[in-house]
């Protein structure tokens, strides 16, 4: 079973977070929470084949994980809606036959016109190994802040359409999407 958390709308939003103001149209965040891996890849699947319904072409989709450990969870998206798809490496670049799959980390400075951020859930994003690695309060603010940022990172790759899934439980970084 899939829940859907929420979508902003189509209106023009502002959003006000500790002094920095970001203006946006467009339609919001999709954001899907599954009940298992199996769920959240059949979510995505179809949310990536609503967008080759559009036009879309498969280099202008892109989908992103923490680490390559969850990897496999955005290869398994793309082969059930039968997209084809490619792990972008070191310097590589984007192919415009291929969905991109890549981790979070090699997401910046891409660009694609959709984007699946993929495998949010708790103790990956943010990743728990980070945040156990923390000497003092100092440390670990700054492994939250990090990890907020990457998850930022990955999501403002999207021009036009963004998915942002995880499996329950999620991501506490996912109640910001979903307000």
């Amino acid at each position: 079973m899939i829940h859907h958390v929420g979508r902003l709308g189509h209106e023009r939003v502002t959003v006000l977070r500790r002094g920095v103001v970001s203006v946006f149209s467009g339609p919001g965040p999709d954001v899907l929470l599954a009940e298992d891996e199996g769920a959240e890849i059949d979510g995505v699947a179809a949310w990536l084949s609503a967008r080759l319904a559009e036009g879309m072409g498969p280099g202008e989709i892109g989908l992103a994980v923490r680490t390559v450990e969850q990897l496999p969870r955005a290869e398994a998206a793309c082969e059930a809606a039968g997209l084809p798809a490619r792990y972008l490496a070191g310097k590589a670049t984007p192919s415009a036959g291929a969905a991109t799959l890549c981790t979070m980390h090699l997401a910046k400075g891409l660009e694609f016109r959709a984007v699946a951020v993929m495998a949010c859930d708790e103790d990956i994003v943010p990743l728990a190994s980070r945040l156990d690695g923390a000497a003092n309060e100092s440390e670990l603010r700054e492994a939250y802040e990090t990890e907020r940022h990457l998850l930022y990172v990955a999501c403002t790759r999207a021009r036009d359409r963004l998915m942002v899934s995880g499996v329950v439980p999620a991501s506490e970084f996912l109640e910001d999407l979903a307000t």
